[in-house]
């Protein structure tokens, strides 16, 4: 990249991650989040303490809260806020843009009012601008503690994928390329959902067997979606659909694994989310998918299950149960003829 100044918007835990790959990989990162404070103790201790302490930061990136500061001369601008905040803070990222800045997301959520995923909000608000995402299996205490991890950029615009693959590869973090964006996007959306009732299972102490029946089901619940509204069901088989899917569904790292776990114990979506301190996106996106599923005739009997316990206060049992007697007798569907599903579709 002939510009060594890149963009990360939002100071979350990824945002973080991201921002440190880059700044070790030679480049200037500069770092934009709302709080003064936050931003004094990443310029000032080179760390932030509210969500990685004690991962050191490398000494090129910069915190501010000022926009204009942020986006100024980037070439390339990752956008890392939670998707209710999204369309907002994109608004006055928008106005302070190079005319050939790619813009980035690594948000797993969905609009509300409009189901427009995040992709798909950057190209309303800036139409010219290169759009990517970035999604996969990504825990950020994992990245920040140097596990091996994969990711993947996903874009139609090949430059996109290049770019992004120069920014972030290194020895620890390998950095995969997709052209399908909606359905990459959508896999880290899906799997939200499924982290949760995966959480739940593990509260009433059910086993390996159970967790590996649920990533399974999820998995062909998340392509027959991502089918309906015409992404590639076979994106759903790399890091970004099942490598995603498993992690959130077996470790107390993810956010939505361990509110599930919360509700399995008898605890509220309230308290588990102030105790977790951060979004937690499947909340919303249960809603959301619910919804859409019902409009387009999609058969998701555990978002659904998960969407009644949640808003509806439904016993966890009947969510449980509508997993061992209201799913479609069909294994695999990814191959399969529509009217091979609907003829193995239990009445």
């Amino acid at each position: 990249m002939q510009n060594n100044k890149v963009s990360v918007i939002g100071g979350g835990s990824f945002g973080t991650v991201i921002a440190n790959i880059i700044a070790t990989n030679g480049f200037d990162v500069q770092f934009w989040m709302r709080s003064s404070e936050q931003v004094a103790q990443i310029n000032n201790m080179r760390e932030n303490p509210q969500y990685l302490p004690g991962y050191k930061l490398n000494s090129r990136v910069y915190a501010t809260i000022d926009m204009a500061e942020a986006v100024h001369d980037s070439k390339v601008v990752f956008v890392a806020v939670p998707s209710l905040s999204f369309r907002e803070v994109v608004k006055g990222v928008v106005p302070e843009l190079d005319s050939d800045a790619m813009l980035i997301s690594t948000t797993k959520g969905v609009e509300a009012g409009t189901f427009l995923l995040m992709s798909q909000v950057l190209s309303e608000e800036s139409p010219k601008s290169k759009i990517g995402v970035l999604s996969g299996p990504n825990l950020a205490k994992e990245i920040a503690s140097g596990h091996l991890t994969g990711t993947v950029i996903a874009s139609s615009h090949e430059e996109v994928r290049n770019g992004v693959k120069a920014l972030l590869k290194s020895e620890t973090f390998r950095v995969y390329a997709n052209d399908d964006m909606f359905g990459v996007e959508l896999g880290g959306s899906l799997k939200n959902i499924y982290a949760i009732i995966a959480g739940i299972a593990g509260a009433l102490g059910m086993g390996f067997n159970t967790n590996s029946m649920l990533i399974t089901r999820s998995l062909t619940e998340m392509a027959r979606f991502g089918r309906k509204l015409g992404a590639d069901p076979m994106t759903f088989l790399g890091l970004a659909g099942v490598g995603d899917l498993v992690v959130t569904c077996s470790t107390p790292l993810s956010r939505n694994y361990r509110l599930g776990f919360a509700l399995g114990k008898g605890g509220t979506v309230k308290d588990a989310v102030a105790e977790i301190g951060q979004v937690v996106e499947g909340v919303s996106t249960v809603k959301h998918v619910k919804e859409k599923a019902d409009e387009l005739g999609v058969y998701m009997p555990l978002a659904n299950g998960l969407y009644k316990v949640i808003y509806e206060q439904q016993s966890i049992k009947n969510m449980i149960a509508s997993l061992m007697l209201g799913e479609q007798a069909l294994d695999v569907e990814f191959e399969a003829h529509q009217e091979k599903v609907l003829s193995n579709e239990d009445v």
